[in-house]
């Protein structure tokens, strides 16, 4: 079965990228998702991709903040897609994490999205785009999504409008 795995730095992450795996589930997409650390557990995180790699995962989301090496970490042992969130957990507001996950050697890319909550979303809709390239159903629901999206742009639009 494919599946997304998301890998989140420390518990701290959890709360942002909970709305990466309910965007998921919304679209019927599995996932699963680990506490490994690029720093504090890198052989429990190179091991993990292995697994989940033979097990089907297709694409990686992993968020970590501060030194923010996850992805990275995560980019060095898979050629799957990589999507990294920066997550703002320093007095940095997750500046820091972001340099860390978008600075990326040329040959290991890493997709780097917004810091925060609007990454965990955006992560969980980007790793449903790669998944739709061969999967006829999401990619519907996606399309679907997307027009809902713009239906309530025009909704939201005409209980305010004033016009001439």
């Amino acid at each position: 079965m494919k599946f997304v795995s998301i890998i989140i730095g420390s518990k701290s992450d959890y709360e942002v990228m909970k709305e990466c795996g309910k965007t998921l589930e919304k679209f019927g997409v599995p996932y699963e998702l680990i506490i490994s650390s690029a720093h504090r557990s890198p052989e429990r995180t190179k091991n993990y991709i292995k697994d989940a790699e033979k097990r089907g995962a297709v694409v990686f989301i992993a968020a970590a903040g501060m030194a923010a090496h996850l992805a990275g970490a995560v980019a060095a042992t898979t050629i799957k897609p990589v999507i990294g969130v920066p997550m703002s957990s320093s007095d940095l507001r997750g500046e820091d994490a972001l340099l860390s996950t978008v600075m990326m050697p040329a040959g290991m890319p890493v997709a780097t999205l917004a810091i925060g909550k609007a990454g965990a979303i955006n992560s969980a809709y980007l790793a449903m785009q790669i998944l739709a390239i061969d999967d006829d159903e999401l990619n519907v629901k996606l399309t679907e999504d997307r027009i809902a999206k713009a239906k309530k742009v025009e909704t939201d639009s005409s209980e305010i409008e004033v016009r001439l």
